[in-house]
């Protein structure tokens, strides 16, 4: 009886490309084993030390293309994080900076073809949400004290609904981490696989793969949005939590 890959038809494998893999040997992966996962994470975070620190290193009153595209992005999460958390909170832009920049810089270095996306995978965007998570509760009982449970008491409400709402709101706010980490590994992970199905067609397709062919061209000016806006949106989620905690959004 012949197998299925001597059956014949097209086999395609879109989430082949989020399977984690040792960097050497074909070993069992532990905790502390390299894999591709660690590899792009250390290429982000190499990138990331590149473009903010090494291309400012000589600032300019004239500055190189480096220091502009740097000082871009300083300057407007800066902005968001003013705007959104408040003078409080940009005790913590350093933090919310560092975030953005990994974010974003992992999900484009994911649209190099041959590379690896870590934020497409939850293990790595749950660290992520839980690190702002502990943040924004630990920082909130810091500043407030027993008076941080107070964003959990709806006042403006009618009395005998408040322990109703109450209750949802608790169970909002420890639903944040998962929300906040599947919404950006989920989107990556689905338009990469959607991107490797057209790939898959168009190999199969001959001359007629002109078809599938734009269309990955339309759908990549698409991921390229998406790795921008995923990014945008996981740190101004951040800032929105964040306030919160610091509670001077309004001042």
């Amino acid at each position: 009886m012949a197998t299925e890959e001597h059956a014949g038809g097209l086999q395609i494998h879109p989430m082949d490309q989020f399977v984690v893999k040792p960097l050497f040997g074909d070993g069992p992966i532990e905790w502390y084993t390299p894999t591709n996962v660690t590899l792009w994470m250390g290429i982000a975070v190499l990138a990331m030390i590149a473009l903010l620190v090494l291309s400012t290193r000589r600032r300019a009153i004239v500055p190189s293309r480096g220091q502009s595209v740097a000082e871009m992005f300083y300057g407007f999460i800066h902005k968001m994080v003013e705007d959104v958390a408040g003078h409080e909170g940009l005790k913590f832009f350093p933090y919310i900076m560092t975030l953005f920049m990994f974010v974003f810089l992992s999900n484009m270095l994911g649209l190099i073809p041959m590379s690896f996306t870590t934020t497409s995978h939850i293990a790595v965007t749950a660290v992520l949400a839980l690190l702002v998570f502990l943040t924004v509760t630990l920082v909130g009982f810091y500043r407030k004290g027993i008076g941080f449970l107070s964003m959990f008491w709806v006042s403006s409400a009618p009395l005998i609904l408040r322990p109703i709402l109450a209750i949802i709101e608790l169970i909002s706010y420890f639903v944040r981490p998962l929300s906040h980490s599947i919404r950006l590994g989920g989107n990556l992970m689905a338009g990469h696989a959607v991107i490797k199905v057209f790939a898959g067609f168009a190999g199969a397709m001959g001359v007629a793969s002109v078809v599938p062919i734009a269309a990955i061209a339309a759908i990549y000016g698409l991921e390229l949005l998406v790795a921008a806006v995923q990014a945008y949106v996981f740190t101004i989620l951040t800032c929105v939590y964040l306030r919160d905690a610091v509670g001077d959004a309004h001042h």
